[in-house]
């Protein structure tokens, strides 16, 4: 139904194919509410236009994945995979997200403010992530360009068979991954870590994070590095 400013879904009353459907429709536009989510899988997936998406609730696997253009707010926690393949846009995640967050993302912005699980960012392809608390082991394993930042701690293995993809952690790494390593400051990656952290909400002070990034040695085979693939 519509109130006039923003169409409201109720999933005790609705499904969500019936949802999915009116947001891939071709008159979609303006705001939209879902209420009682209770954690339903592939909810508002595949959305193609600049309107708002408000999620009133927990969610389940893939929430928002392959989003274009649309602003995803999910006011609750996510589960697997939440913003996975997703191409711009923006979405934002009040609570925890689940494993995968925001996987072979393209670009766009996801905002997890709270702790993110394992492998978080992996094989990023573009997308900038930040993270409010701690993110898991293997996050940005293979993660070929774009952009994550972890405000609290970060596991195991941080940036393992990494590419381009820039990473920024204000706290404690438990251990980098093959290829991963700590690289300097330098005014442009304070440019662009205040401004992704501004972006999301946040006003930390730059000097506090630690960048990392590739070693490139992995990018072709030497018999030298032989144990590290």
């Amino acid at each position: 139904m519509s109130d006039g400013l923003e169409t409201v879904f109720d999933l005790k009353q609705t499904s969500v194919r019936e949802v999915n459907a009116a947001l891939h429709s071709a008159a979609v536009a303006g705001s939209y509410v879902i209420e009682n989510p209770a954690g339903a899988h592939n909810l508002a997936v595949g959305v193609d236009a600049a309107v708002r998406v408000r999620i009133a609730g927990h969610v389940g696997y893939y929430a928002a994945g392959m989003n274009k253009h649309a602003e995803v707010t999910i006011e609750g926690n996510a589960g697997v995979g939440v913003a996975e393949n997703m191409m711009s846009g923006t979405v934002v995640v009040k609570g925890n997200a689940s494993q995968s967050a925001g996987a072979t993302a393209h670009g766009g912005l996801l905002v997890i403010e709270g702790d993110a699980a394992a492998r978080c960012g992996i094989s990023m392809k573009g997308v900038n992530i930040v993270v409010g608390g701690n993110a898991g082991h293997m996050s940005a394993f293979m993660a070929q360009r774009g952009t994550l930042v972890v405000r609290g701690d970060v596991g195991d293995a941080l940036g393992d068979s990494i590419y381009e993809a820039r990473l920024y952690v204000r706290g404690e790494v438990s251990s980098l991954g093959a290829d991963c390593v700590a690289k300097p400051m330098n005014d442009e990656h304070h440019a662009e870590l205040a401004a992704l952290l501004k972006d999301a909400g946040f006003g930390d002070d730059t000097s506090a994070y630690t960048r990392y990034g590739s070693a490139r040695s992995l990018y072709h085979f030497h018999v030298d590095n032989a144990g590290s693939y």
